[in-house]
Formats: C-alpha cells, sequence, structure tokens
C-alpha cells in the first residue's frame, strides 16, 4: 500500500511541474506546450522553463 501512495506522491510532485530559470517560480504546464515555448512564468513572464529535478544536488556528503 505505502509503494502506491509513493508512486502517487511522485506523479503529484514531478509530474508536468516546470521551474522558471530567473526567478524559480513553479508552473504545472503540458510537457508539449512548454517545449514549443508557449507557456511562460507567472511571476516574471520567461519562457525559459526546466523540469523540475527529482533528486537534490550539491553538498555531496
Amino acid at each position: 500500500m505505502a509503494k502506491k501512495l509513493a508512486n502517487v506522491a511522485m506523479k503529484r510532485l514531478f509530474l508536468n511541474v516546470f521551474i522558471c530559470m530567473k526567478c524559480n517560480a513553479k508552473r504545472r504546464a503540458n510537457p508539449d506546450m512548454v517545449k514549443k515555448r508557449k507557456i511562460k512564468c507567472r511571476k516574471c513572464g520567461s519562457k525559459q522553463l526546466r523540469p523540475k529535478a527529482k533528486e537534490k544536488r550539491g553538498q555531496n556528503k
């Protein structure tokens, strides 16, 4: 049961979620529209969006 909840949580947190490269605002959108640069950031208006990272970077311990 816990594994199923983990899959649901992963989809909610990472599926179709993009981050603005300039102001780090989150935006949920269709990936095809992001690739075509049709979606822009709500805060700054930039069209430079990247997918939300599934792993944290830096400070390797």
